[in-house]
């Protein structure tokens, strides 16, 4: 095959960025909004040796599981990638993903894996699910401000102010903001440029308490006539926080690195469960919360507290995990790179009255190891040891000198909460090969409609391992 070729195929199987796969003559074609069992003509666009991508041009006969998008940009939007696919579909191909990770890169046999796999958690209503939203602004062909989010691995502007994923809130807002900067001629930021004024508009809503943040991310110091803008954003039902963000680097980092309050107070409130958060412009904090609820009672199941147990939380961001497990822990100690996230943890620990749980700014893979270190040095020799180990890292998985310093320190149990179950399978190789044995893994879908998915491990010391 080569570039512009046309060809009718069948789609037999599903990538891992969610695209259809099949094949022609034996060379494959990846296809963007292809779902299994779809018969379709498709255009290539690139060609390799051995596959292709290619463009989807015309279904022939649609698959079984193929569903209308509820969105109609969802096509072009580079935010959701298989929200034509059926929601069953979604959750069996995310429980798939991350099996096949385990058998492939884990090298986990198939009938552990029947074993100890439990069913994904789903969510009853896959959309506006999202309590954070950060939305891109320009400028369309007219001269006008348009906002929304950008086509797949582009920054083009799909104008969308109702995002199917996101709280209805969210359009009320992003009007009121369109028609200040048609009215006072505010220009939106132009990236090739450097020009114009306002970049983005993160938006925040409390699921629990209705409380709403506002932040305008500016290529400047102010914005003109904010006082107008001020008052019409303030009728919204719920609005607690607006404040801005200076931006003024031609970059493709969203936030400022700091925020200024211009109306109510610099942070809404919050719950997961009965623990109160706060959450400044610059936090870090699930954006699904009805499903990190789940999560998080799904991670303290698997981390079996009785009352009295040492439990460390690497990668803590601002306290979320070790709130929740420090309820039932006698120690929690959390550890986190950003120092504004160890603050908010503190912060969240003081206004919920919980004084079992510590926290310290640095690099996991060098504090716990730094810890073990010290403490055999003050304490004669003694090994610092924990019950329970819970680690939430970034995509990239756990450091080498990290996973080698919670096998050393012997916790009875390791909880390991991810969201790329290729580096998680990776990293339970390295725990299983070490004294660690899987006992349960689930699923939770904390992302419909897109790709991704969070899953939860549950890792028990061998018995008789010294």
């Amino acid at each position: 095959m080569k570039k512009n070729d046309t060809a009718v195929i069948e789609i037999t199987d599903i990538g891992v960025n969610g695209e259809g796969i099949g094949k022609v003559d034996g060379y494959t074609l990846f296809v963007k909004d292809a779902v299994i069992g779809d018969r379709a003509e498709v255009k290539v666009m690139k060609a390799k040796k051995n596959y292709g991508y290619a463009r989807l041009m015309k279904i022939l006969t649609p698959s079984p599981d193929r569903v209308e998008p509820a969105c109609a940009y969802a096509r072009k939007c580079g935010g959701c990638q298989i929200q034509e696919m059926s929601y069953e579909r979604q959750l069996d191909f995310k429980e798939q993903k991350v099996r096949g990770n385990l058998e492939r890169i884990g090298g986990f046999a198939p009938d552990l894996l029947d074993e100890i796999m439990e069913p994904i958690v789903g969510m009853e209503d896959p959309f506006h699910y999202r309590n954070k939203a950060q939305f891109p602004f320009g400028t369309d062909r007219e001269g006008n401000p348009v906002t929304g989010f950008y086509a797949g691995r582009t920054h083009d502007i799909i104008p969308n102010t109702d995002c199917a994923l996101g709280v209805p809130v969210n359009r009320e807002i992003l009007e009121i903001i369109l028609d200040f900067m048609r009215q006072y001629s505010i220009p939106a930021y132009d990236e090739r440029t450097g020009r114009g004024l306002i970049r983005h508009v993160l938006i925040r809503f409390g699921f629990t308490t209705k409380e709403i943040m506002v932040c305008l991310v500016i290529n400047g110091k102010e914005i003109p006539h904010a006082d107008v803008l001020l008052e019409r954003l303030g009728r919204v039902d719920g609005m607690t926080s607006i404040s801005v963000s200076p931006n003024t680097e031609r970059t493709n980092v969203i936030m400022g690195t700091s925020c200024q309050v211009l109306k109510g107070q610099g942070y809404i409130t919050d719950y997961i469960g009965k623990i109160r958060y706060q959450i400044s412009p610059l936090s870090f904090y699930q954006v699904n919360p009805v499903q990190t609820e789940k999560l998080y009672a799904l991670a303290m199941e698997y981390a079996d507290l009785q009352g009295g147990e040492t439990v460390w939380d690497l990668y803590c961001g601002i306290g979320t995990i070790s709130l929740f497990l420090a309820q039932r822990a006698g120690q929690v100690y959390g550890v986190e790179i950003i120092p504004q996230a160890i603050e908010d943890a503190r912060n969240n620990a003081r206004i919920n009255g919980i004084e079992n749980a510590e926290f310290f700014v640095g690099k996991a893979e060098e504090v716990l190891p730094e810890y073990y270190e010290s403490f055999a040095h003050e304490h004669g020799g003694e090994t610092a040891r924990a019950d329970v180990i819970v680690v939430d890292p970034p995509r990239k998985g756990c450091d080498e000198a990290l996973l080698d310093t919670i096998v050393r320190m012997k916790p009875e149990k390791v909880v390991y909460v991810s969201c790329d179950s290729a580096t998680l399978a990776r990293d339970l190789k390295i725990l299983s090969e070490n004294g660690y044995e899987l006992e349960k893994v689930r699923a939770v879908d904390q992302f419909p409609m897109t790709v991704h998915v969070e899953t939860v491990v549950k890792l028990s010391r061998k018995t008789g391992e010294s």
